[in-house]
């Protein structure tokens, strides 16, 4: 054994070892309990990075610590390959999306290889692969033959200079990232696929509370922010009605405009509605009105998306038409409103400023009334200088409103607006109702004028799917003139994306591929045709692929006996939930996830699976963060500098108020030299573009990917977020240097010990102690392993090497079994977070010759008997104050306790010859003698 820890030796060993024993392919075992732990699999982007680190190592140990424990456990790997970065990475370095993504898939893999992962590598999938790509588009098929995915048109965003469709994220200001032209609305056709069909059982088995709930091993904030993703109202739909005509002199549409509410208590409070920007009603007055239209135009510039709604300013025009309020008569003014998307719901909104917090923003800016119609008790009013007032028709006031006609107390306002458990007021036949009875009664009116109902509506929206760019899944599709959209024949898929094109920017390169269109014909009637260029967004592609790695060689099924076995629920044979443990970041706990579990009921519906959920129990793991150093460049820029090159600037206190620059530095204004104030922002997630990130790579050259995998999990719990140290990192290195130094020093006597039986070796009181905290800290390490506590893991494996090293062994062979048995609990303790190191001990000190190899060790068993003690201690007080301590035998009752409390050295000088007046005794804890 080498005197030194040298890791650059110690982990290619290792991994030679496993490597050539195919340690960690898994089969389908009838007889043993099957245990699925997967993490998210990652984008091919080109290097890991710290997150990823974390992530596998969670899984990791949860795999090794099971395999332990008797499990067979599946610890799969693959890429999610398709999608837009590679598309930029190809317009940036004129190289095909293929070749740079299998590159990288290529370089991650030999860094995922580097950190030891147990994942089995035969099962190995990359969503980019014509073998995996076919069953998107076959399943795509059987959700076009049930009506689960349907065409119609979309609005999108359209960047009218490269001539393609962006992303959401892709918009910054209105404007295309990359060319900077402002960016167009436009509907198009596409695909969609009926996820609301869905969303009743969606909601059942993830709400918190539902006794239907299935996911209680999820974490009740990734469950609330699905319900609330999912988002079931229950209101009423109803309609204003109008008489406006279109060109051709007929009402537009049938003459209602109607809207949803959830509030249906207030609808005496509307004063105003609002429309899209696309609503028939405002086409119809921008026709006539030139600033509509170009506000028109404006709001088509703007998101597509509530969550761009709801961050962006607030704007509207009034139309010049009105509607009529269908319980009042009223004639109600229309506005457009650019929070108001035409794909939710009908497109219009009433608005009821008094009770809503957005309505209420936009009548304060276009001085629009606003009568409360909801109190909690009677709303304070002072009436204006200009007269009495009518409470049927109050308004608050606003700047230039000439509409307001009564005050109110602005306290008491606060209180009422947005109250739901009031009663109606100001409301007619309503007032006096609470919020339940008042919308069953506006149901009831609504009804009998054939205007309205009660309705459940959901926030989910069907999925659109249809993406108009190059590298993702082919929609299989063959448009015919005669036949239109027809579907490509089973037999015909997959139906291959060419792999050789280079994106320049001018938009979707399938449009220009002969190749691609070559020979097409229609399945209907054998005449010219051409395919669909659009692909598939993809999420479709992470939405199952957990499921093909149980069966990632089958050609003929997209499912097969492997997902009978490893997507089964342990307690259900059919239902429940599949994969047994996922491990994941909180950012991908909506959509990922939701459309997870909805394309795992539409295989269930279609006979492929048997579970109803994918996930059973889910993890995210907290992000890895660093510290942030900036400084403004004197053209206004910023300039980001690596942590490494900084140091801090403290006040008295010790409080960090600034940092400097340590080393020169390259910037926007040229060289900074050393002592250059630079702003601290504190810390944040991990990112190249802010200089703050850590190479793997680096780390594990410098340290072993044993220290990299110490330190992401002794930081931390795994949930919590990791803020990366340095000092921290050093640690763990030292530690697990401790570790083989230790080992060392005793290898020559551990060597010749573990061939050897010292069972039955009589123990000495020191080693008795050693084995009681072993296998107390054994029993406290299996106990974090169960909870997937693996902060205190490590630290349990840190006290028993603390207790190794304080031990002095004399030689004698109980001594030696003590010692022997010591290393043995902490090899495998420590064994699933630093394997290489525990395998490399286990080695050099024998015990893969004397009880075979740590890979297939047992967990071991705590020692009940070794937790009793012969003695125990016990605190010594006299008249309430410790004076001591005394050993009595473990059995002692409490006549002997006192015998020798009253015989202690510490009693007989305090006492000065005092006769006790009482004794008492705390069993197991402490006596105290009164004198």
């Amino acid at each position: 054994m080498q005197d030194k820890y040298n890791h650059l030796e110690v982990e290619p060993a290792a991994q030679a070892r496993w490597t050539a024993r195919d340690a960690y392919r898994v089969t389908e075992d009838a007889s043993k309990k099957k245990f699925y732990a997967c993490s998210m699999l990652p984008y091919p982007s080109g290097k890991l990075h710290m997150g990823h680190v974390r992530n596998y190592t969670i899984n990791d140990m949860l795999t090794r610590s099971l395999r332990m424990k008797g499990y067979n456990v599946l610890m799969p790997m693959g890429w999610d390959a398709f999608g837009l970065p590679a598309e930029n990475a190809a317009l940036k370095n004129g190289v095909p999306p293929a070749k740079w993504t299998y590159e990288n898939i290529a370089y991650m893999k030999k860094q995922m290889q580097a950190m030891g992962l147990a994942i089995d590598w035969s099962r190995e999938v990359a969503t980019c692969d014509p073998t995996y790509y076919k069953w998107n588009q076959w399943l795509f098929l059987k959700m076009l033959e049930k009506g689960i995915a349907y065409r119609k048109t979309q609005v999108v965003n359209w960047d009218p200079v490269d001539q393609t469709v962006l992303a959401n994220e892709q918009v910054i200001d209105g404007r295309g990232w990359r060319t900077g032209a402002p960016v167009e609305k436009r509907e198009i056709p596409g695909y969609y696929l009926n996820i609301t069909a869905y969303a009743q059982e969606l909601l059942d088995h993830v709400q918190i509370g539902n006794e239907k709930a299935t996911l209680n091993g999820w974490p009740d904030k990734v469950r609330l922010m699905q319900e609330n993703w999912i988002g079931k109202s229950e209101g009423v739909r109803f309609a204003f009605t109008h008489t406006i005509a279109g060109a051709d002199g007929a009402l537009i549409g049938d003459g209602k405009m109607y809207v949803f509410t959830t509030r249906a208590d207030t609808i005496m409070g509307v004063t105003f509605c609002a429309v899209a920007a696309e609503h028939p009603l405002a086409l119809h007055a921008a026709a006539s009105n030139p600033a509509l239209a170009a506000f028109l135009e404006e709001c088509k510039s703007g998101g597509t998306t509530e969550a761009e709604l709801a961050t962006q300013e607030k704007k509207g025009m009034a139309t010049g038409l009105f509607v009529t309020h269908p319980l009042t008569g009223a004639q109600v003014e229309v506005w457009v409103g650019n929070y108001v998307l035409m794909s939710y719901g009908d497109g219009a909104v009433m608005g009821v400023p008094a009770h809503d917090e957005r309505d209420f923003a936009f009548a304060l800016k276009y001085a629009l009334p606003i009568k409360q119609v909801v109190a909690a008790r009677a709303p304070a009013l002072s009436s204006p200088a200009s007269g009495a007032s009518d409470a049927s028709s109050t308004s608050l006031p606003n700047a230039g409103n000439a509409k307001a006609s009564v005050v109110f107390d602005a306290t008491a306002w606060s209180e009422w607006y947005a109250t739901k458990d009031g009663v109606c007021v100001n409301s007619g036949e309503l007032d006096g109702l609470n919020q339940k009875a008042a919308v069953t009664k506006v149901a009831e009116l609504l009804a009998a004028k054939g205007l309205g109902e009660k309705k459940t509506t959901w926030r989910l929206r069907d999925w659109g799917v249809s993406r108009q760019r190059y590298w993702g899944t082919p929609i299989p599709i063959i448009h015919c003139d005669e036949h239109g959209a027809v579907p490509v024949p089973e037999k015909d898929l997959p139906v291959v994306l060419p792999q050789d094109c280079i994106p320049d920017g001018s938009g979707n390169p399938l449009h220009k591929h002969e190749g691609f269109h070559a020979g097409v014909t229609c399945p209907v009637c054998g005449k010219p045709a051409r395919r669909e260029t659009d692909t598939m967004d993809t999420f479709v592609d992470s939405s199952w692929y957990f499921m093909r790695y149980c069966d990632p060689t089958n050609s003929d099924k997209m499912v097969a006996d492997g997902a009978d076995y490893w997507m089964r629920d342990q307690n259900n044979a059919t239902g429940g939930s599949g994969m047994d443990q996922y491990i994941g970041g909180i950012e991908h706990a909506i959509l990922h996830l939701l459309y997870a579990r909805f394309w795992t009921k539409v295989m269930r519906d279609l006979g492929l699976v048997k579970v109803d959920e994918p996930f059973s129990k889910l993890l995210t793991q907290g992000m890895v963060l660093n510290h942030i150093y900036s400084r403004r460049t004197a053209k206004g820029g910023k300039d980001y500098f690596w942590p490494h090159d900084v140091e801090h600037v403290l006040d008295e206190t010790g409080k960090v108020i600034g940092a400097k620059l340590k080393n020169e530095a390259d910037s926007g204004d040229g060289r900074l030299p050393v002592g250059t104030p630079i702003d601290y922002e504190g810390v944040g997630t991990m990112s190249k573009s802010k200089n703050n990130g850590v190479d793997p790579q680096d780390l594990i050259e410098r340290y072993g990917a044993d220290t990299a995998r110490l330190y992401t999990m002794f930081t931390a719990p795994p949930e919590v977020t990791l803020e990366w140290n340095d000092a921290a990192v050093e640690g763990s290195y030292r530690f697990l240097r401790r570790v083989w130094n230790f080992a060392f020093k005793h290898h020559e006597l551990l060597r010749s010990a573990t061939g050897q039986d010292l069972s039955q070796a009589a123990l000495g009181d020191a080693a008795k102690a050693l084995r009681r905290e072993m296998h107390l800290v054994l029993k406290q390490v299996g106990y974090d392993y169960e909870r997937m506590q693996y902060n205190t893991v490590v630290s349990g494996c840190m006290k028993l090497l603390n207790a190794l090293e304080d031990f002095k062994p004399d030689g004698s062979a109980g001594d030696t079994a003590a010692l022997c048995e010591g290393v043995s609990l902490l090899m495998r303790m420590l064994y699933p977070a630093c394997p290489h190191i525990a395998d490399a001990v286990w080695q050099e000190l024998g015990y893969a010759k004397a009880v075979g190899e740590l890979l297939d060790a047992p967990w071991p068993a705590v020692d009940e008997s070794a937790l009793q003690r012969d003695q125990i201690e016990l605190m010594l007080q006299i008249n309430g104050k410790l004076r001591g301590a005394i050993l009595v035998p473990a059995t002692a009752d409490k006549a002997q306790i006192e015998a020798a409390a009253l015989a202690s050295e510490a009693f007989i000088k305090q006492a000065d010859g005092a006769a006790p007046k009482k004794v008492i005794v705390v069993p197991g804890r402490l006596v105290n003698i009164v004198v």
